[in-house]
């Protein structure tokens, strides 16, 4: 692995030192993310929000911070080698990452087993939520299903009565139409599943076209995303509402502009939450990379902040993992999202809010929150989680 020692304004590095003058010793972290690929942007706003965080804290918890990067290229195998070298070669002891799914269950063992706490900024599958749930694993995002749940309560509420589903076939994806369907008692006129990477949706959209569904409901983060969004403009379905989580988010909005105006989505955040520390990190990420955050940078961002709060609360001594863990589920942090506890599972009881594509006086596209759905909201899987505080 390359290495650097200029903090992050040398991101294509993979490591960062931000130096504490007050204590010689420093904690060694991995981050896991996708940075190639149509999905890149994703992975490229969970890396740059960690580490914007780092650079303002100085370190994590007082102690200095060796941080190695590291792309996942969306593929398991590579990704689950990667983290294992991450902490048995490189001695990370926290591991932060993935994005996506499919990855999480591929360096979930490898990490464990090593001994060092994994922290997952995005993905939050069902199976990790539930009776697989573990001590040293924790989610800074929410449990895969909730952000779709906001969509399915929403469904039910506007009264639809028939809804198409769409979303990539892997666990996320089944996740997130498991979260639809637990809210809408309508009618599924389709659960349609599509390969992950499927940049082509000629076909489900010629479907309902035919079904003429009261809603359509679609998952397809990053480049699934944008070809989505531009292929339903093209094929006249406007007239059809378009109902999402992570198909129109801040990773994709750049490629969709003008076609993504006015779409819905279901969200735990979004870059005009009314708070003063959320507005803070919004100005300075903009400043930083020139993009607007999305949840993927906020929720890693939280992701510092947590190890942040755990590391000073056992006053840097990381040898004691019992004391570290019960830090860390105290979440003693000012979270981006505002709300924000663990659950008995490890996963986030915060509030999740029904978000709209709106368009800023200087052209920027983003999206906004339009009312708060569910309020200090716990997953459906916690209760099946054994672990005990």
């Amino acid at each position: 692995m390359r290495k650097a020692r200029q903090g992050i304004a040398a991101l294509a590095a993979t490591t960062i030192l931000a130096a504490s003058p007050a204590l010689a010793d420093e904690v060694k972290v991995g981050l896991v993310f996708t940075l190639s690929g149509p999905a890149a942007a994703l992975g490229e706003q969970g890396r740059n929000g960690f580490l914007l965080a780092v650079e303002q804290l100085g370190g994590l918890g007082g102690l200095e911070a060796d941080v190695s990067v590291i792309d996942d290229e969306q593929q398991p195998d590579v990704a689950a080698g990667r983290a294992r070298e991450l902490v048995e070669r490189e001695g990370a002891q926290f591991v932060v990452g993935p994005i996506f799914s499919n990855i999480l269950q591929a360096i979930f063992r490898p990490v464990i087993e090593g001994g060092a706490v994994l922290v997952s900024p995005n993905a939050g599958t069902s199976n990790y939520a539930g009776a697989e749930c573990h001590e040293n694993f924790f989610v800074t995002s929410y449990q895969n299903d909730q952000s779709h749940e906001v969509m399915g309560a929403y469904a039910e509420r506007e009264g639809f009565g028939s809804i198409f589903l769409l979303a990539p076939n892997y666990q996320a994806g089944r996740d997130s139409l498991a979260g639809v369907k637990r809210q809408f008692s309508g009618t599924v006129v389709s659960e349609t599943y599509t390969p992950l990477g499927q940049l082509d949706f000629s076909g489900e959209l010629a479907q309902i076209a035919a079904m003429q569904p009261d809603a359509v409901f679609a998952f397809m983060p990053g480049g699934m995303g944008v070809n989505l969004v531009r292929q339903w403009t093209q094929a006249g379905l406007g007239d059809t509402p378009f109902l999402s989580a992570f198909t129109v988010d801040e990773s994709t909005l750049p490629g969709q502009q003008d076609a993504a105006l006015g779409m819905l989505a279901g969200a735990n955040w979004a870059p005009d939450f009314d708070l003063d520390h959320s507005r803070a990190f919004v100005a300075a990420y903009e400043e930083r990379f020139g993009a607007i955050p999305g949840t993927y940078a906020m929720q890693a961002y939280d992701a510092a902040m947590l190890i942040d709060s755990a590391i000073r609360a056992v006053g840097g001594d990381l040898s004691d993992i019992d004391a570290l863990r019960t830090a860390m589920r105290a979440a003693d942090f000012d979270s981006l999202r505002g709300n924000f506890r663990f659950n008995s599972n490890h996963y986030p009881i915060q509030d999740f809010y029904l978000t709209g594509v709106v368009q800023r006086e200087d052209g920027k596209f983003h999206t906004s929150i339009l009312e708060r759905i569910f309020e200090d909201y716990g997953d459906f899987y916690a209760d099946a989680c054994p672990m005990e505080w």
